[in-house]
């Protein structure tokens, strides 16, 4: 569960990742992090229909467990 959008703030973490990791598993990461924000933006506009709004929400945590996972 996320707790705070610094959870969702992941640039700064990357930078200090191996080199070797810098095109895969920080490319995924860079994806994902910009997916949550997207979904929860996304969420915030059809906050007037709430089961729109659930489900954005759920695909921004899906994609945040997703990033955390690896």
């Amino acid at each position: 569960m996320i707790r705070s959008h610094e959870e969702l703030e992941t640039f700064e973490t990357l930078k200090q990742f191996p080199g070797e990791e810098t095109y895969s598993l920080t490319d995924q990461m860079r994806r994902s992090s910009r997916s949550v924000c997207a979904n929860v933006a996304e969420a915030w506009r059809k906050r007037r229909y709430e089961a729109a709004f659930i489900s954005k929400l759920n695909d921004a945590e899906s994609e945040a467990r997703r990033h955390r996972s690896g």
